[in-house]
């Protein structure tokens, strides 16, 4: 009787011990930042830097419309481990090369894969699956659980309905930030990507997700008052109708009951977590494009071009001085090509109207639009055109119209309110990369998510909206007593998140400018939040390969050195350097082309003086700087600003200062 019970006891005791969990660990490549992964009922991951843990089990699974659950009750069969260091050579990107360097760990279950990835500057999962088939994904759980009531930068999702939940799925992710607890977050809404908290110390962990190609985009919430941020995503479109601006959307009119559709074995996106020791760390983060899916290697992507662009719709086809009434019209654009030409800039935009409205057919061009002429005319003088082009109108004839303009000499498309990310639509940003590249097309999406990694997968998509730009201000009602619509703000908070992700079409380069007290919105002669120099050092600080000028020709015209800096400014980069920063109060920037730096600041309301330590980057030697900095009167008369060529002090440490809502940028090179 003894035996049979020490027997029992024997096989309950090694019942237990079966089932308790068991936790496989990964570090990153220096070993500051470790990934403890917990497999048992459940899947739930520990990130922490050095002794603060920063993320603690945090949930994970992926459940589908059939039953099979990823992540509960699994059983580890075999654990796969890599370290990979090398460097990559982008097409279109902020530097020449990146280096890749992580440690790896794949979870191998039954059905499927989970890999951990673990870099320096962040950590990142997915799941991959391995079964045979057609599925609906009906739900994925990716919980970032914080340990504490921790500050966060929160962009909201903007227009929600207390009464329709999904309403918040048709947005056109631009807002500013809100910054409060996590304990604050309002539980009505949705927040999209990315999106950063703070720790108590001063890390900081960034939110955001890479190689989205054929899935929904993941939004947060926390919906029970804890420390928990939860994923969300659009669920499939049941119906949709064409509908919208001027006919040229798509209104989902009803959803599935699932949020994806998959066929056969799938990686799904990568979950990515950017650790920062440093707020300027963030300005230059590379995880979302090593992230992304290689671009093919046997393919052919000398033909892209990036660069500058004329734009029209800003200032409103403003043009003063002229012999022609100014509008959508040959006589308009040529003017335009003729600027650009003049200047070296390398492209002329055709925003909305050139084709007939409310068609949504872009093969009927408005009579006072001669394309071929105009295409012609601008390529004798260098200079390519862009076209715009509403989502339905371009989706509806991708092939054809990618087809009909390149063979007419068009260089590339601007695509404007997709306005969603459920896996349709996120299933057309690759369509269109793909069809434009077969063309010899670039795409400029606007209306658009934040980036996700296509810009690695299909080096022709150049530039993201999905930033709360410069076009927020000729409608935008400013509150100097409450702060309200704070785009000087703003602009030194999206340096550290939003182009984290990649590449923003933010259209800077207003011409008039307003201070704190004088600036007011107005449609049809736009003006900027703060300085001269600040709109200068903000081609340096953003982030984009396809910038726009925002402003008339017949302004920039007037302002003859400013618009040569703006002009020669690259728009792709040799090389990166963070500088200087604090999320929300001022940033500072280099970037090397060839043999020349540029160096860009920008502050907040407050006027400020800063010690830009350049030695580092310089390496000693006479150097000279070319330099616009706000003048004396800057706080009040937006537009003074002064410009000078100086030495650099032989310690690279440059002293400047920048007014309230001010900027400072230079050029420097060797003597």
């Amino acid at each position: 009787m003894k035996r049979i019970a020490l027997t029992l006891m024997l096989l309950a005791l090694a019942a237990v011990a079966l089932a308790a969990p068991k936790q496989y660990t990964v570090l990153s490549p220096s070993g500051k930042l470790s990934l403890a992964v917990t497999v048992g009922d459940g899947i739930t991951y520990t990130l922490s830097h050095g002794q603060t843990v920063l993320l603690q089990d945090s949930g994970i699974s992926m459940t589908f419309t059939d039953g099979t659950v990823f992540g509960s009750g699994d059983k580890v069969r075999k654990v796969v481990r890599r370290s990979v260091d090398q460097t990559l050579v982008p097409v279109v990107y902020k530097k020449a090369e990146v280096r890749d360097n992580f440690n790896e760990m794949t979870l191998k279950f039954k059905n499927f894969d989970l890999i951990f990835r673990a870099y320096d500057a962040g950590v990142a999962y997915r799941f991959a699956s391995t079964m045979t088939g057609a599925r609906e994904v009906r739900k994925e759980q990716a919980d970032f659980a914080f340990p504490g009531d921790w500050t966060g930068y929160i962009p909201y999702v903007r227009d929600f309905d207390d009464k329709d939940f999904t309403r918040q799925y048709w947005n056109s992710f631009e807002n500013i930030y809100v910054h409060y607890p996590i304990s604050q977050w309002d539980k009505r809404r949705l927040a999209f990507l990315p999106l950063v908290v703070e720790e108590p110390s001063g890390l900081k962990v960034c939110i955001t997700e890479s190689d989205l190609v054929d899935y929904p985009g993941m939004y947060l919430y926390n919906g029970d008052g804890d420390n928990v941020l939860t994923s969300d995503y659009a669920p499939y479109p049941k119906k949709v109708d064409q509908a919208g601006h001027n006919m040229l959307q798509g209104v989902v009119r009803s959803r599935e009951d699932y949020i994806a559709k998959v066929d056969g074995p799938t990686s799904f996106p990568w979950r990515i977590a950017v650790v920062s020791e440093s707020d300027k760390e963030l300005t230059d983060n590379d995880l979302v494009w090593l992230l992304g899916a290689p671009y093919d290697p046997a393919a052919d992507y000398s033909w892209i071009k990036p660069g500058k662009v004329a734009w029209d719709w800003w200032n409103d086809w403003n043009l003063y001085g002229v012999d022609f009434k100014a509008g959508i019209n040959n006589d308009t654009y040529k003017y335009y090509i003729d600027f650009a030409s003049k200047y070296g800039i390398e492209y002329v935009i055709l925003d909305e109207g050139w084709a007939v409205n409310l068609q949504a057919d872009l093969m009927q061009v408005i009579p006072e639009i001669d394309l071929p002429m105009l295409s012609k005319y601008a390529q004798e003088r260098g200079v390519g055109l862009v076209l715009w082009a509403g989502y339905w109108a371009f989706n509806r004839d991708m092939e054809g119209v990618c087809k009909h303009y390149s063979e007419m000499g068009i260089k590339g498309f601007k695509v404007d309110f997709m306005d969603r990310d459920d896996q349709e639509m996120v299933r057309f940003y690759r369509q269109a990369a793909e069809t434009a590249a077969k063309y010899h097309l670039f795409v400029d999406f606007h209306g658009a998510f934040k980036p996700s990694g296509l810009h690695r997968t299909y080096p022709n998509v150049l530039n993201y909206e999905g930033v709360h730009g410069l076009e927020q201000l000729k409608w935008g009602v400013f509150d100097p007593a409450t702060g309200a619509f704070d785009q000087v703000k703003y602009e030194t908070i999206i340096p550290f998140i939003r182009m984290l992700a990649g590449p923003m079409d933010y259209t800077q380069g207003a011409m008039r400018n307003g201070s704190f007290a004088s600036y007011r919105s107005v449609n049809s002669e736009g003006m900027s939040q703060g300085t001269r120099c600040r709109q200068l050092a903000e081609y340096v600080i953003f982030e984009s390969p396809f910038n726009m000028l925002c402003d008339s020709p017949s302004n920039y015209l007037r302002e003859p050195e400013c618009t040569r800096f703006i002009a020669d400014c690259p728009t792709v980069w040799d090389e990166t350097v963070a500088i200087d920063g604090k999320i929300g109060d001022y940033v500072a920037i280099a970037r090397r082309k060839g043999d020349k730096w540029y160096v860009g600041a920008i502050t907040d309301w407050n006027g400020r003086d800063m010690v830009l330590d350049l030695g580092g980057i310089l390496g000693g030697g006479s150097w000279k700087m070319e330099v616009f900095k706000d003048g004396l009167n800057a706080d009040k008369a937006a537009r003074d600003f002064k410009h000078e060529t100086l030495a650099v002090p032989s310690d690279g440490r440059v002293n400047i200062h920048m007014a309230s809502g001010g900027g400072w940028t230079a050029i420097i090179s060797r003597n």
